[in-house]
């Protein structure tokens, strides 16, 4: 499904992504893991072409996209939910108008078959009681749960991309979202998680990958990561060894 074959990107003279290779089928539970700066949000921008690579190649569901133009990146960014941190809801518009934006923008969907298709993609995320407030009159959970529900409408994903889907949460809330990314990921789609918060990362992914200064310096699944005799990696997991223990 993904595929970077020795990604090098950078914002300035220092890369924020060097020679970033890896391969991520459209069934897989992957988590990135590492501190801020460290490009965990550079690749999912990359995935979706909003940023271009420097050097190396990119390839998505087996078209390379690393040189295409702008107005045939469209149909690759279809084939993703995509959730990011702050690109959230509309603050003028209702819940029902958020969620019915991209219905109206990409379907011939009547009024009607909209009303429907908004009340379904709300109760799936469990906020359809919230259909007629704003968006600043939802708690970040709920405001976490709208944005899923708009990233559903109109397409049907083959993968989920997340970025940083917890973090301002607090636990029980942010326990709400990685049940909810489980549940949607039932149907085998697979879905990337760019996270700092371990505990969330292994409480929805089966696969890991940890970036330090731009590279991608572990790529297993959970014990691997833990039994790492890297001292970075330990020492970004031991701040929160305690909440999984």
């Amino acid at each position: 499904m993904i595929v970077f074959d020795n990604v090098t990107f950078g914002y300035g003279p220092k890369p924020v992504l060097e020679a970033a290779s890896l391969n991520i089928g459209a069934d897989e539970r992957v988590a990135i893991l590492g501190g801020s700066g460290e490009g965990k949000t550079t690749i999912l921008k990359l995935i979706l072409g909003l940023i271009r690579a420097d050097s190396g190649h990119i390839i998505v569901d087996g078209t390379n996209i690393t040189d295409k133009p702008e107005d045939e990146l469209s149909e690759i960014r279809r084939k993703f939910s995509i959730v990011f941190q702050e690109g959230a809801l509309f603050d003028s518009l209702s819940v029902r108008e958020n969620v019915a934006f991209c219905l109206r923008e990409f379907t011939k969907m009547s009024e009607e078959e909209i009303f429907v298709k908004v009340a379904e993609l709300l109760k799936i995320v469990g906020v359809e009681h919230a259909i007629d407030l704003m968006p600043d009159e939802l708690s970040g959970g709920m405001h976490r749960r709208v944005a899923i529900a708009r990233s559903l409408a109109a397409f049907e994903p083959k993968m989920f991309l997340y970025d940083e889907a917890t973090t301002g949460l607090d636990p029980v809330n942010a326990d709400k979202i990685c049940r909810l990314i489980n549940e949607l990921c039932k149907e085998g789609t697979g879905m990337i998680i760019v996270t700092h918060k371990v505990i969330d990362a292994f409480k929805v992914a089966r696969r890991f990958l940890f970036l330090q200064n731009g590279r991608i310096i572990f790529d297993g699944d959970r014990p691997g990561l833990l039994q790492s005799e890297n001292p970075d990696i330990q020492e970004f997991l031991n701040e929160f060894r305690h909440e999984f223990d």
